[in-house]
């Protein structure tokens, strides 16, 4: 499967943090513009603007000096050792507060980053420049690396700091799917399909929680669903499989529910006696998903008893939708093309719902 890397920029900006922490309504125009990078780096730099007119978040580092009065912890083997206390100093081991904390750190890298990536002159001088006056402010450390940042937590006093650490990432990810030589090279796609996969279910579902509207939709992506279990054996609890969804929306009037089970592979297989079949494992597990929520008088869902599901896989200049109902449930199985423009994929995905 050969996906242009514009439409892999699409999908890590869908997939990405961005929707949760911005406007959604920025993302979900339909006058977006067709180079990523330019989108991402509009927002950086103006949550990088913004921080800056309120002063950038502070951390604590750690140091190590040598001081005329005791500061912090005294270093006692330094201050013994280099005969310190003769002289009227004392070796101390101390926290200070600096702006060059690792986060305002990945957001210079960031910046410098994108820098590279956009198509418009301006907004890569914006960038840089932004960078510089960071380094400027004193953050000047190494960046850290992705798993560092991403156990940053905030709270009440730095929750300003989500969208712009979130275009961040983004933006740094964003260096990653290019088709040149070099550094920043795209692994080759059967050595990360599970990425692609990872990547491909969390857009589909950061797609339709921008795209569907807040009152009229719920949208919910790897919800746990418990398996109605009857006189089960003390140990079965430990050994027994969970099931979880890919995504689970859910429609407030009139009421319906979808389930949607994202796979990153052909619609097809070959069958015993045909060229072409569906895939009857994935059948068997979509419409256990339907019936096992069957009779639970869910008083927040009372329509899951009609519950339907969609399987939706990805495809390249191809099209298929499908359905049946068996038993109640309405089974679809559809692809989208990832080849297509954002304004097709966009189209063809908000087509699938059952009514918008």
């Amino acid at each position: 499967m050969s996906i242009p890397i514009r439409n892999i920029w699409w999908l890590m900006l869908y997939a990405s943090d961005l929707g949760k922490s911005t406007d959604p309504a920025q993302l979900a125009a339909e006058d977006l513009p067709e180079e990523i990078p330019d989108l991402v780096a509009e927002i950086l730099a103006r949550s990088v603007e913004q921080r800056q007119r309120r002063q950038f978040s502070t951390a604590f580092r750690q140091r190590q000096a040598v001081l005329s009065r005791v500061r912090g912890r005294i270093d006692h083997l330094t201050t013994s050792r280099r005969q310190l206390l003769a002289k009227g100093q004392v070796a101390c081991l101390f926290e200070e507060l600096t702006v060059d904390s690792p986060r305002n750190r990945y957001v210079r890298a960031a910046l410098e980053t994108v820098a590279r990536l956009v198509s418009q002159p301006a907004l890569a001088h914006r960038c840089r420049g932004f960078a510089h006056d960071l380094r400027l402010q004193g953050v000047v450390g190494e960046p850290p690396s992705r798993q560092q940042i991403n156990n940053e937590r905030f709270g009440h006093h730095d929750a300003i700091d989500q969208p712009m650490l979130a275009a961040a990432r983004l933006a740094m990810d964003l260096a990653l799917p290019t088709e040149e030589a070099g550094p920043h090279a795209l692994l080759d796609p059967q050595r990360c399909v599970h990425w692609l996969r990872r990547l491909y279910e969390k857009a589909i579902g950061g797609f339709y929680r921008l795209h569907l509207k807040e009152a009229e939709w719920v949208v919910s992506t790897g919800r746990v669903l418990s398996w109605p279990l009857q006189e089960a054996t003390s140990g079965i609890a430990q050994v027994f499989p969970s099931m979880r969804t890919d995504i689970v929306i859910d429609r407030r009037d009139p009421p319906q529910r979808l389930v949607i089970d994202t796979k990153f592979t052909s619609v097809f297989t070959r069958g015993w006696y045909r060229d072409q079949s569906l895939r009857a494992g994935y059948i068997y597990q979509l419409f256990a998903y339907l019936r096992s929520q069957e009779g639970r008088h869910d008083q927040t869902a009372p329509w899951a008893d009609a519950a339907a599901g969609l399987l939706l896989h990805p495809a390249i200049d191809t099209e298929v939708d499908e359905s049946v109902q068996i038993q109640g449930h309405q089974l679809r199985f559809a692809t989208v093309d990832l080849s297509a423009s954002h304004t097709e994929l966009r189209a063809r995905l908000l087509q699938l719902m059952p009514v918008v």
